[in-house]
């Protein structure tokens, strides 16, 4: 059972538009507005009993000739999540110079996802996402509002966990969509 929210509910509030690059917007306009947190934890559970299901094989499945597959695009679901908690971490600790960008698909090409079995990274999702709601949720009032910047764009801590679901649920649908997963 992960701990309780603190008194500020901050990150709960849909983020303005300015908090965030018009690119993350489509992210944050896929989550369901209320507890963004409680949503991380829900979607974190869907996700593994939804991937646990489909079996080893179906991990290294790629829906055509030079896609990902199942295991390397959940693999980058993964690194994603780290690399905004790691954004919002830098931002709510007053880091104030430009963060890096991501490549996603540089980082893919060396995830050594095609060597692992699907089991252990869910087992990484798992963990990577409780360790990102026990971050959120250790937030005070004040790092809630830090405001930093992120590959030359204007970043808000509180759009990030909105960002984190968002992303996700864009890569649930390309797995229902395209892969014959769900």
């Amino acid at each position: 059972m992960l701990p309780q929210a603190n008194a500020f509910a901050g990150g709960m509030q849909r983020p303005d538009p300015s908090d965030h690059a018009s690119f993350f917007q489509s992210y944050v306009d896929r989550v369901p507005d209320g507890d963004v947190l409680a949503h991380l934890e829900r979607q974190g559970r869907a996700t593994c009993t939804l991937l646990a299901g489909i079996g080893e094989a179906k991990g290294a499945f790629a829906y055509q000739d030079g896609k990902w597959t199942v295991k390397r695009l959940l693999q980058h679901v993964v690194d994603g999540e780290r690399l905004f908690v790691y954004r919002a971490m830098c931002i709510a600790r007053g880091d104030v110079q430009n963060l890096p960008t991501f490549d996603e698909n540089d980082y893919a090409a060396h995830d050594g996802s095609d060597g692992r079995l699907l089991a252990d990274v869910i087992a990484e999702y798992a963990a990577v996402r409780v360790a990102t709601i026990l971050f959120f949720r250790g937030l005070d009032a004040v790092a809630w509002t830090r405001r930093g910047t992120a590959n030359g764009k204007p970043l808000a801590v509180r759009s990030l966990p909105w960002i984190t679901a968002g992303h996700e649920l864009h890569h649930l649908a390309v797995l229902r969509e395209r892969y014959g997963v769900g």
